[in-house]
């Protein structure tokens, strides 16, 4: 069985992305009163700046720097991509965002970086197209418990009912092995699983900001999530 819960923790991250650290700035202090934690997608930045954001807000920050390999906006040199988020995780971030398939050893190094200064590394994965089997799911999850980072997510599009429940399914795996794991999916069909994931034991969902664009398929504004997040039960 999933692992379902009433003292679920319902873990709510506002995605930030815009041109400049100051129109982005801007939508994560709007964000503030119903953000647990937020991202700061530097990818989305011409000139990327952490201090602004470390400086300017209260909440946990997470910063993610998505390489164009993995549906981002990041071009430059990987050396230089991972090296920002390292002055990251060197300069306060609470998170880091580090995808899967990085190449080992500067992830080794951001990861051991991150730990050194109480930064907790995300592990990623993402499927702009479809949703794998089972079995291809499982495979990615396993090399994210062995890659040495914090907490696992695994992003996939749904393109129907029978993919948001091969995604969710993997909350099970996640709960035998206590590993923290954010697991939904993208697009329309997707949307009740970023509902649904945190009540599974998901450690969090992503919402967009209300001022501003999302930053992924079928991601709900995050007043209306927190919204719903109260109706629920209580709205932590």
């Amino acid at each position: 069985m999933l692992n379902t819960t009433t003292n679920a923790v319902r873990r709510l991250c506002v995605s930030i992305a815009a041109a400049t650290p100051a129109e982005a700035l801007t939508m994560a202090r709007a964000s503030e009163p119903v953000a647990d934690i937020i991202e700061i997608r530097l990818d989305s930045m011409t000139e990327p700046d952490i201090q602004i954001f470390l400086s300017g807000l209260s909440k946990p920050l997470l910063f993610t720097n998505r390489p164009v390999w993995e549906g981002g906006n990041c071009a430059g040199e990987e050396q230089e991509r991972i090296g920002l988020l390292q002055k990251a995780a060197e300069a306060g971030a609470a998170y880091v965002d580090l995808e899967l398939n990085t190449d080992s050893t500067l992830a080794t190094e951001l990861i051991t970086t991150a730990r050194a200064n109480n930064c907790r590394t995300i592990v990623s994965w993402h499927d702009f197209k479809c949703t794998a089997s089972s079995q291809a799911l499982t495979e990615i999850f396993q090399r994210q418990c062995r890659s040495g980072a914090d907490i696992g997510k695994i992003v996939t599009t749904a393109r129907c009912f029978q993919d948001v429940f091969r995604v969710l399914a993997l909350q099970e795996q996640a709960a035998e092995l206590g590993f923290p794991l954010i697991a939904f999916c993208m697009g329309p069909a997707g949307m009740i699983s970023r509902v649904a994931t945190t009540d599974l034991g998901g450690y969090m969902t992503y919402a967009a900001p209300d001022n501003g664009p999302p930053t992924a398929p079928g991601q709900l504004p995050a007043s209306s999530l927190r919204r719903i997040f109260t109706e629920l039960g209580n709205g932590n």
